[in-house]
């Protein structure tokens, strides 16, 4: 099937730009170009042969080898294959995802170190615990 471009970058960017199945980067510029480095494919989360639609919330960026090989299976069991339980984040979720992580390892370390060693032991440590939450790839978990 054909994709105009503005369904290509929705599709593309819903996972921030990685398969939803392996979760490695793809490039943007190499939609249908097996062979080269990122190629991608749209990938009917479920398939067309199952029932499945040409509906944006049932399409996801996927490796043209990841594509293929998934066939008609669930997406569940492909990633599983995997290891991996969930498609990426968008960049907009990640961006979510790293603020509340900081904002609940700053309260809960700071508490505890406020507690322990008092005011400016709890502010240096919500500092520091804040930042360290905040650069974890949410993706990773």
């Amino acid at each position: 099937m054909s994709w105009d471009e503005d369904t290509l970058d929705e599709v593309y960017h819903k996972t921030d730009g990685k398969c939803h199945i392996c979760g490695k980067k793809l490039s943007r510029i190499n939609y249908g170009s097996p062979g080269s480095k990122g190629a991608w494919e749209i990938e009917h989360s479920n398939p067309r042969a199952e029932g499945g639609t040409d509906h944006l919330n049932n399409l996801y960026p996927a490796y043209v080898t990841c594509n293929r090989s998934k066939g008609t299976r669930s997406s569940r069991s492909a990633r599983a294959e995997h290891g991996r339980t969930r498609a990426p984040y968008s960049r907009q979720k990640k961006q979510e995802k790293r603020q509340a992580s900081a904002v609940k390892g700053a309260v809960v370390f700071g508490t505890i170190l406020g507690l322990l060693f008092g005011v400016k032991a709890g502010v240096a440590g919500a500092s520091i615990s804040g930042l360290i939450c905040y650069n974890q790839d949410p993706d990773d978990d």
